[in-house]
């Protein structure tokens, strides 16, 4: 199974970049996008169903911002749009589909960058959501954690650490979060496979002319509960893919 994980900064933009070619080539079982910026009804059908697949959208309240979009292969066996908490559901930041093995959660986290008020709404979301997947996972319920988390947790996941230790998304206290959030009962895979390898990142700056030089942050992850972890096959950071100022990360899973 073949599950695709894209921050595509607005699909309409993305579309225009060749998003419907990406989807044709790699033809994944299931697409994750974030930070999709539409609602359905503001989209033409060919990016609703491409492909034939079966789509699923959680779009913000306000237009233009944020939202999720899901497509499959086959249905879900069950699919919901938000964890239960209005601020953050109405904002757009959820699609958990249930599937045999697994139940998937494609997710963009809040950015904390804005201002003081939006840090803290960040920190609340990492709290709040974290305490939502450790019942779940008490529950017995294995795990795939997939989207934009925002979030670079090692020093080898940006490419100037020191400098970036104090600009949100790698400030000490989401770090620590991270390594807690792992704790709780998750795998970042792509460190699961490559432990140790810098320079590999998922997001590189538009207005710093940043992917030129490489100059990125790993803030796109799929994480996994343990009990995946002997079926993961691969994942592949696509940092060759354009479209958006995210690249796409593949995870393969034998099941």
């Amino acid at each position: 199974m073949k599950i695709i994980s894209w921050n595509v900064n607005g699909i309409r933009a993305c579309a225009r970049k060749g998003f419907l070619d990406f989807f044709r080539q790699q033809d994944p079982d299931i697409l994750c996008l974030q930070e999709t910026k539409a609602h359905p009804e503001q989209l033409e059908e060919e990016l609703i169903s491409p492909l034939g697949r079966i789509s699923h959208w959680s779009s913000a309240q306000r237009r233009g911002y944020s939202g999720i979009a899901s497509y499959f292969r086959e249905a879900p066996l069950g699919v919901s749009q938000g964890i239960g908490e209005p601020r953050f559901d109405s904002e757009g930041r959820f699609v958990i589909s249930k599937h045999k093995k697994f139940t998937l959660y494609n997710v963009y986290f809040p950015n904390g960058s804005a201002r003081e008020e939006r840090h803290q709404f960040k920190q609340e979301f990492l709290d709040i959501f974290t305490r939502h997947l450790q019942e779940k996972i008490a529950q017995g319920e294995e795990l795939i954690v997939l989207g934009d988390y925002n979030v670079a947790y090692m020093e080898i996941d940006v490419f100037d650490p020191q400098r970036l230790s104090k600009v949100s998304g790698f400030l000490p206290e989401e770090r620590e979060w991270f390594r807690r959030f792992l704790d709780v009962g998750f795998v970042d895979s792509f460190r699961h496979f490559y432990p140790n390898e810098p320079h590999r990142y998922t997001w590189w700056s538009y207005r710093e002319m940043a992917r030129q030089g490489n100059r990125g942050w790993r803030i796109d992850h799929i994480c996994v509960t343990p009990g995946l972890v002997p079926h993961l096959k691969s994942v592949e950071i696509m940092d060759w893919q354009e479209g958006s100022d995210h690249c796409p990360v593949q995870l393969v899973l034998d099941l």
